[in-house]
C-alpha cells in the first residue's frame, strides 16, 4: 500500500473517532501518526518489515500493530469496523468546508440527518438555527459549503491527476502500440484543478491502442470502447479519455484537445478571417490541407509565434503572439535557490543539515529557512530562545560550505491586527521574513484586506506567504481585495509568494498576470516540510508559467550574491 493511502486512512480514522465522540486524545494519536508517516523520507514498507516502526517517536504499540497490518495486508479490520459503525452519509458531510466532526455529530443526534442532501434541505428549512453552537451565519456557511462540494465533486488536484497521467503514458509507450502519445487537455495547460485526463495517440491501428488502453492494471471501469476513442475510470475515480488519430493529424489534434475552449474559439475565429478552416483534423485552405509537422507550424501558418500550452486561456496570448511578445517563460532550470522550508525546529521532519544537503544535491546554491513563529503553537512555532539556537547552527553551517548559503528567515504569523509575531529588534535580524495568515480566517473583506496591508507595509516584511490562504478542493481563499493588496505590494517593493504546495498553488495564476503588469516580484517556494516537499517547486513553476512570468520576475532566479544584496536592500 502506498504511503499516501496509509496517511489518508489514519487521518480518516481520527475523523471517524471524533464523529463517534471518542476521547480526543485517541483521535489526535491517529492524526499525529498520519503526519509522522507522511513526512517519512524512508520507505514505510521497509521500516515495517524491519520492525522499526515502533522505534519512531509518536508510534505506540497499538498504532504499530495497526499500521503494520495495513502495510502488509493492504487492509485494516479496525478501520473497516469503524466505518461500518457510522452512517455513510456522515462521512460524506466531512467534505463540507467548515463543518467538523463535532457539529456533524450534533446534527445527527439532534436532527437524525444522515446525508448531505438531507442536510441541504434542513438548511433551506432553517432547521439548524436553534441547534447549540450554530445560528444563521453557520447555517449559511454550511449551505455555501454544500454548493462548493457539489461544484467540485468530480474534480482533482493537478498533482494527483498528472502523476496518474504520466504513469498511463509510460504504460502505453512501453507497449509500443502507437507512434506518438501525449498528455493533452487541462493537464497540459497545468490547470491547478482538472476534471479528467486526456491522452492522445497517433497510430494506424487504433483498435490495438484501445485494446491496450483498457487493459491498464488500474482500470476500475470501462465507460466507452469505440473505434478511435475510449473512456475509462481509474481506481481512484479519475476518468481518462483516449483518442487515436492518424500520425499526420497529430499536431492539429494535440492543439485542439489541449484547449482551452476559449483559446480554440479565438484561434478558429482568427483562421476564419484569414480564409482558413481550422479543426481537430487540420487547417485547410479550401479543401486543401495545410501540412504542419508540429504545433509551431500551425501557429506560423496563422501568422503567430508559438504559444506555450500554459498560456492558452484566451487571456491575451493570441494578441501577444501576433506582436511577437510572448514571454520567455520561467523554467525549473532558472531557479538558483529555495526559500520557505520548515525544519525540525518547528513542524518539519528533517534537520537543518539534512535539508541543506538535499537542496545542494538538487543543484541549488542557497536555502532560505523559514520555520513558524511563536504564535503558531499548533506547528511548534519558535520562540526567541529557539531562534537563537537555530541561528547559531546556521552560522556554523555557513562556515562549512563555500559553495552554498543558508539565509535566516521566519514564517511570521500575521496577527489579527496586522502586526507581525516578533518585536522589531528580532525582526531586523532576519535575512527575510515571510508574513502569512494562519488564523482568524473569517474576518470580513475590509478587515482581512486591511490586516494584510498592514503586514505588507511593515518594513520588515519581505514576502507575503500563500496570499489568499486557499486550500484547493477544500477551502476557498480569504475574502480579500487581492488587486488592492497587489498594488500595495508593488508600491512598497514587497515580494509575493507562489506557494508550490499542490494543495495551495497560491497566488492564483489569474492574479499573477495582473501582478506582473504591476511590476511585482515573486518568489516560487515549495513550503517544504520534508525533503520530499522540495520537489513541489515544479508545481509552482507551472503556475508561474500560467501567470506569464519570466526569470526576471522571480527573486530566487538570482545568484547568491545578487539575492543577498536584494534582501539587504529591502530592509533599508
Amino acid at each position: 500500500m502506498e504511503k499516501k493511502e496509509i496517511v489518508k486512512i489514519l487521518n480518516e480514522i481520527g475523523l471517524l473517532l471524533e464523529l463517534k465522540g471518542e476521547n480526543p486524545f485517541k483521535s489526535r494519536a491517529y492524526y499525529n501518526a498520519a503526519r509522522i508517516i507522511e513526512l517519512l523520507d524512508e520507505d514505510i514498507e521497509t521500516i515495517v518489515k524491519e520492525d522499526r516502526l515502533k522505534d519512531i517517536k509518536g508510534i505506540g504499540e497499538a498504532l504499530n500493530k495497526k499500521i503494520t497490518e495495513l502495510v502488509l495486508t493492504g487492509k485494516l479490520k479496525y478501520y473497516e469496523d469503524l466505518k461500518a459503525s457510522i452512517p455513510e452519509g456522515l462521512i460524506d458531510m466531512l467534505k463540507i468546508p467548515g463543518l467538523g466532526p463535532k457539529r456533524i455529530r450534533t446534527i445527527y443526534e439532534q436532527l437524525n440527518i444522515t446525508s448531505v442532501r438531507e442536510l441541504e434541505y434542513a438548511c433551506l428549512e432553517n432547521r439548524l438555527l436553534d441547534l447549540p453552537g450554530f445560528g444563521k451565519k453557520m447555517q449559511n456557511n454550511i449551505l455555501k459549503g454544500i454548493q462548493f462540494i457539489k461544484q467540485f465533486s468530480s474534480h482533482f488536484l493537478y498533482s494527483e491527476a498528472y502523476s496518474q497521467a504520466v504513469d498511463y503514458k509510460e504504460y502505453l509507450d512501453a507497449a509500443n502500440v502507437a507512434k506518438k502519445t501525449e498528455i493533452a487537455g487541462s493537464l497540459r495547460r497545468k490547470k491547478e484543478i482538472v476534471k479528467d485526463i486526456d491522452i492522445l495517440s497517433a497510430s494506424n491501428s487504433p483498435n490495438t491502442v484501445i485494446d491496450t488502453f483498457i487493459k491498464y492494471p488500474k482500470v476500475k471501469e470501462i465507460v466507452e470502447k469505440g473505434d478511435t476513442k475510449s473512456s475509462i475510470i481509474l481506481e481512484d475515480g479519475i476518468g481518462v479519455d483516449l483518442r487515436v488519430i492518424k500520425e499526420y493529424q497529430f499536431p492539429y489534434a494535440l492543439h485542439h484537445f489541449t484547449g482551452s475552449k476559449e483559446h480554440n474559439t479565438a484561434m478558429r475565429h482568427r483562421a476564419k478571417k484569414m480564409g482558413i478552416k481550422m479543426n481537430e483534423y487540420g487547417i485547410f485552405k479550401g479543401e486543401e490541407l495545410i501540412k504542419c509537422l508540429n504545433e509551431e507550424e500551425i501557429f506560423f501558418n496563422l501568422g503567430l509565434s508559438f504559444i506555450p500550452p500554459e498560456l492558452r486561456e484566451n487571456m491575451g496570448e493570441i494578441e501577444a503572439a501576433e506582436k511577437g511578445t510572448i514571454p520567455n517563460l520561467v523554467d525549473n532550470s532558472d531557479l538558483k535557490g529555495i526559500l520557505h522550508v520548515h525544519t525540525r525546529y518547528s513542524d518539519g521532519t528533517n534537520s537543518l543539515k539534512e535539508l541543506v544537503e538535499a537542496t545542494r544535491n538538487l543543484g541549488y546554491s542557497y536555502l532560505g529557512v523559514s520555520d513558524h513563529s511563536k504564535s503558531a503553537y499548533y506547528a511548534n512555532g519558535l520562540n526567541e530562545e529557539q531562534l537563537f539556537e537555530q541561528w547559531k547552527e546556521i552560522d556554523n553551517l555557513n562556515q562549512i560550505y563555500n559553495d552554498f548559503r543558508i539565509f535566516k528567515g521566519i514564517e511570521s504569523d500575521i496577527l489579527p491586527d496586522g502586526s507581525l509575531d516578533f518585536e522589531e529588534e528580532i525582526l531586523e535580524k532576519f535575512d527575510f521574513v515571510i508574513a502569512s495568515v494562519h488564523s482568524n480566517f473569517n474576518l470580513n473583506k475590509q478587515e482581512m484586506t486591511e490586516r494584510i496591508i498592514k503586514a505588507l507595509t511593515n518594513k520588515y516584511t519581505t514576502i507575503l506567504g500563500h496570499p489568499t490562504g486557499r486550500l484547493l478542493l477544500a477551502r476557498n481563499g480569504y475574502d480579500i481585495d487581492m488587486e488592492k493588496i497587489i498594488e500595495i505590494a508593488s508600491s512598497h517593493g514587497k515580494i509575493i509568494e507562489i506557494n508550490s504546495n499542490p494543495y495551495r498553488l497560491d497566488l492564483d495564476w489569474r492574479y499573477i498576470k495582473y501582478a506582473k503588469e504591476k511590476n511585482v516580484i515573486f518568489a516560487i517556494c515549495p513550503d517544504a516540510h520534508n525533503i520530499e516537499g522540495l520537489s513541489h517547486i515544479t508545481y509552482g513553476i507551472g503556475i508561474a508559467k500560467k501567470g506569464w512570468l519570466e526569470a526576471k520576475d522571480v527573486i530566487n532566479t538570482l545568484d547568491i550574491e545578487s539575492i543577498s544584496k536584494f534582501l539587504k536592500d529591502l530592509k533599508q
